[in-house]
């Protein structure tokens, strides 16, 4: 088993991080959880944005670099927790530019199939969460992926994903929420 958690915050101790954290501790299998800190994987691109200079992509911007070993590792992955600050109501520019890089898995179908968890943490209360876990949602969606919502036969129905609001190290029904989506994960697999 093998999930893997992409952290799309500039901040890789910040509240997205910690909620990433707390999932990752709800499954309790530190071997088989990773988490990959998207900017600093990102930074190792020859260059940052997709420019889709190719068709089908050649990957020429990411081969040899990092970016390549993490999308070795998505291709590996059970399950992929895509996971992102609000930024104006939508996922970082960070995660966004990162996962249009990912036109080479798409070309190759890697990710069909596989199961996507999303996870947003925003400031304000109605600070855009829903709308940046329903872009993550879309991502995973056109890479042909499977939803897995923050809901599970022991506990309730669910939601669309984990969401925070404010400091997420405090925000204790986002913490919850971690520990169903990790018990969903678990079961999904």
């Amino acid at each position: 088993m093998k999930i893997l958690a992409l952290n799309g915050s500039p901040n890789s101790d910040g509240n997205t991080d910690s909620l990433i954290d707390a999932v990752g501790a709800a499954i309790g299998r530190p071997h088989d959880f990773e988490k990959i800190d998207v900017l600093e994987t990102l930074q190792t691109a020859k260059w940052m944005p997709c420019t889709a200079c190719s068709a089908p992509c050649n990957g020429c911007c990411f081969i040899g670099t990092e970016v390549e070993k993490v999308f070795d590792k998505m291709r590996e992955a059970d399950v992929i927790i895509l996971a992102s600050p609000v930024y104006f109501g939508t996922v970082s520019g960070i995660l966004k530019c990162f996962w249009d890089k990912t036109r080479q898995l798409r070309g190759a179908r890697a990710l069909v199939g596989k199961k996507c968890a999303a996870i947003a943490s925003g400031h304000a209360k109605f600070g855009g969460q829903e709308t940046t876990i329903r872009a993550l949602h879309d991502m995973a969606l056109v890479q042909g992926m499977e939803i897995i919502a923050d809901g599970s036969a022991e506990f309730d129905a669910g939601h669309h994903g984990v969401a925070s609001s404010g400091d997420a190290r405090e925000d204790g029904f986002a913490i919850q929420r971690c520990k169903v989506l990790a018990n969903r994960i678990m079961q999904s697999i």
